[in-house]
């Protein structure tokens, strides 16, 4: 099959899915017997109707270029448990899901209308946004102003509660408990301020985190007293600087600047829950340009992002970077073809070439938890104190992996694909330690998704 055809593996499809449950769910409808119709297009499409509790069975329909879905069952789930079933049987059963030359009516009509809107979108949205009304720039400079107005004052609180902190002792964060610092995370969202208050019930989580405590608060505080100082003193900055100081504090920060085009490697997706909103992130690499991207997508709580990317695989498309110091984000804009295999990892090297590279994006941005990197020729191995390690193969030096890491079931398989031998290994490395996300073995085709 050529390389727009190409079926996806059961380990980029369990990618896609936006929870535990649905993984399990899916895996249930990943066999033939619920399914009829079941079909594919070589340019990009999967079609399938699942037997369900009621007489009439789902249309299930994927659009693999997207990826996107369509399917009538009432899941607000993306993709729900149908569509997950239906690629996990594509991608294991060419009988079962044939390729067929036309898909039937149901399926079709939908497609079609995507694709068209897909290859008329440039123009419509310039038109769009040719006939919107213009808005008023000085009602937004005003508005503006206020804010940071607000966010000024929040900043100014903050620091004197910081201020109180160190001359009471650290030991009185622990005594005076939680309570307090989420009074003061209250006030940095009145002050619209999100970015200080999810830093503040951070610090105020610190006194409960069991031993060395002190030392984390401290360096926390610190990190927390240097973003307040240079939101206050953000006009003496560099603007790159001060675009990340106001991205850190909580200010949107619009896509800027040309798009990127490249052939884009999808390395890793997962999200992550505050109990309001789910945040989905997405690590890319460009195969041409050489630079790494990252995406955002959220979704309210209970729903998952829309957007979801196969892990694995290779997509040309073109990216919106957001602007700041040492900033990965980017929106994903227009695609180019559907998706094609990732002819290897990224370019790596070694633990020490890893923290190198974490401290150089440090200087552009000191509030920074981790930095994507490709370790090359690394063993997972037991630490001598305790957890585990990724190891250089020469023994020279190894890199501790995060406690989040630990608990997760990548850990095991990231060992058992090591087998004792060398791998090379892409995650986030910071100052919490490397957290795998996508491994590469000689032995298998691909790479191997750690979340």
């Amino acid at each position: 099959m050529n390389q727009t055809g190409v079926r996806w593996t059961t380990e980029q499809v369990l990618a896609l899915a936006p929870d535990e449950a649905s993984r399990k769910a899916g895996n249930k409808l990943g066999t033939a017997g619920p399914w009829s119709e079941a079909g594919s297009r070589s340019a990009g499409a999967v079609w399938g109707l699942c037997k369900g509790s009621g007489g009439k069975p789902y249309q299930t329909i994927v659009d693999t270029t997207g990826p996107a879905y369509k399917c009538s069952c009432p899941s607000r789930k993306f993709p729900c448990k149908h569509a997950l079933g239906l690629l996990l049987l594509w991608a294991a059963d060419e009988r079962s899901v044939p390729e067929t030359a036309e898909a039937p009516g149901w399926a079709g009509e939908w497609l079609e209308g995507r694709w068209k809107r897909s290859e008329e979108r440039p123009e419509g949205e310039a038109g769009a946004a040719g006939s919107g009304k213009p808005a008023d720039p000085e009602a937004a400079r005003r508005r503006a102003e206020r804010r940071a107005t607000r966010i000024s004052a929040g900043a100014t609180e903050l620091e004197q509660r910081l201020t109180d902190l160190l001359r009471g002792g650290l030991a009185s964060a622990e005594q005076s408990g939680y309570g307090l610092w989420e009074e003061t995370a209250a006030r940095m969202v009145d002050a619209q301020a999100p970015g200080l208050a999810g830093r503040v019930r951070e610090l105020g989580a610190i006194p409960g985190s069991g031993a060395g405590w002190p030392v984390r608060l401290l360096e926390e505080s610190a990190l927390l007293h240097l973003l307040t100082t240079a939101w206050l003193g953000r006009d003496r900055l560099p603007e790159p600087l001060a675009t990340t100081v106001r991205t850190r504090i909580g200010l949107p920060s619009p896509a800027g600047g040309p798009p990127v085009r490249d052939h884009w490697l999808v390395l890793a997706q997962y999200d992550s829950s505050d109990g309001k909103l789910v945040t989905r992130r997405i690590r890319l690499y460009g195969r041409d340009s050489g630079r790494s991207a990252l995406l955002l997508a959220f979704g309210a709580a209970g729903r998952s992002p829309q957007l979801g990317l196969p892990v694995g695989l290779m997509i040309e498309a073109e990216i919106a970077p957001h602007g700041g110091a040492g900033q990965l984000r980017a929106d994903w804009g227009q695609q180019f073809g559907a998706p094609a295999p990732v002819p290897g990892p990224p370019p790596g090297g070694s633990t020490t070439a890893a923290i190198e590279a974490y401290g150089a994006a440090l200087r552009a941005d000191p509030w920074l938890d981790a930095w994507p990197v490709t370790l090359t020729d690394v063993i997972p191995v037991p630490a001598p104190g305790g957890g585990w390690q990724l190891a250089d193969a020469d023994g020279e030096s190894a890199l501790p992996l995060t406690d989040s890491a630990l608990s997760r079931p990548g850990l095991w398989k990231l060992a058992a694909l090591s087998g004792g031998g060398p791998v090379t290994v892409f995650g986030e490395c910071g100052h919490r330690g490397f957290h795998p996300l996508a491994a590469w073995a000689e032995e298998i085709p691909g790479p191997v998704p750690l979340t």
